[in-house]
């Protein structure tokens, strides 16, 4: 099932507008409205259906409930793209998290932010012989170790074609081409073997990095601030592909491209870190809670800054990820 939040053009663009409803994604790219649908068939409500993170508080009876309704929905219930707006499968998340597993990514961003720091510097060649020597941008060991991981702002998601605005503080933005997973069943202290059990389904997420700020904040071991936190920043959808949908998550080829000019490519069976290892790593003597999100980090060659080259004013950037769908986003000066 591919579920979506979505509104009715004119209707408030808001996490918590009673406007944004729960959605199916059924033939012909139609919305297939499930609470209108309930309404229709029964006469009432269901409060399983009142949003997409209601359905992943009541799975797996919220999926069987849905399913049901979709055998044959009424035609008022259905709306077409001119019809509806889409927002983030969840408009807030209840947490977010995002983690590094893509190795690739990791060797390639920290290499060009040596060369990068190298130019700055009379002499490159002995500028970067003295960072390799110092291990400066370098791979830290505890990635090795175990899934690290920040807390993007939750509060910054938006959904596929919004606008990012360009923060005003910002020279240098660049995308992260990621996908996610939604937390389903609550739990804590969570085996990696029963890890799956918990995943409810997953997205596309386009991390906006204002990379000249990160690199301002990050030498203070804090993570990377304002380099991530700005308006819109999380970029996420276009639906959630439920876990049921997507058995093996580990093997989806994912591009990205600027302007509809191919940027980037990976695929997600070069995760280092699986999504089973990130549950199990963040659920130790803590209660992941229905509706949070774990973010992949982003794929190798997957951000404009393993390239050396960023976006500019206009921009649009589509990730895709096969499977899911493409998310698009442009990027303005506001």
């Amino acid at each position: 099932m591919r579920l979506v939040s979505f509104r009715t053009p004119g209707t408030a663009r808001h996490a918590t507008a009673p406007g944004i409803r729960a959605g199916a994604l059924v033939a012909g790219g139609r919305i297939a409205d499930l609470q209108s649908i309930h309404q229709h068939l029964h006469g009432t409500a269901s409060p399983h259906l009142s949003s997409v993170l209601a359905m992943a508080e009541s799975t797996p009876a919220s999926l069987e409930l849905a399913a049901e309704l979709l055998k044959s929905p009424p035609q008022h219930c259905l709306f077409d793209g001119s019809q509806a707006v889409l927002e983030a499968p969840i408009p807030a998340p209840p947490q977010m998290r995002d983690f590094l597993c893509f190795e690739k990514h990791l060797v390639q961003a920290f290499a060009q932010a040596r060369r990068l720091r190298a130019r700055a510097s009379p002499d490159f060649d002995a500028a970067m012989r003295e960072m390799e020597r110092q291990g400066i941008l370098a791979v830290p060991a505890v990635w090795y170790e175990r899934p690290i991981f920040y807390h993007p702002n939750r509060l910054c998601v938006c959904g596929p074609g919004a606008d990012i605005p360009w923060p005003a503080y910002c020279e240098t933005l660049d995308f992260e081409l990621e996908f996610g997973c939604y937390i389903g069943q609550p739990g804590k202290d969570i085996p990696r073997e029963r890890a799956r059990d918990h995943i409810f389904g997953y997205t596309i997420f386009n991390d906006f990095s204002a990379r000249d700020e990160q690199t301002r904040d990050m030498p203070g071991q804090l993570g990377p601030g304002k380099g991530k936190d700005f308006d819109r920043s999380n970029a996420m959808g276009p639906c959630v592909v439920t876990a049921d949908e997507l058995p093996d998550p580990y093997r989806l080829r994912m591009a990205v491209r600027v302007n509809g000019q191919e940027w980037g490519r990976g695929n997600s069976g070069d995760m280092h870190w699986k999504f089973e290892d990130c549950i199990a790593h963040a659920s130790r003597s803590e209660t992941l809670h229905s509706g949070e999100f774990f973010g992949s980090g982003t794929v190798g060659g997957g951000c404009g800054l393993e390239q050396g080259r960023f976006l500019e004013p206009g921009d649009v950037v589509e990730l895709e990820v096969e499977g899911i769908g493409v998310l698009s986003n442009r990027v303005i000066r506001t």
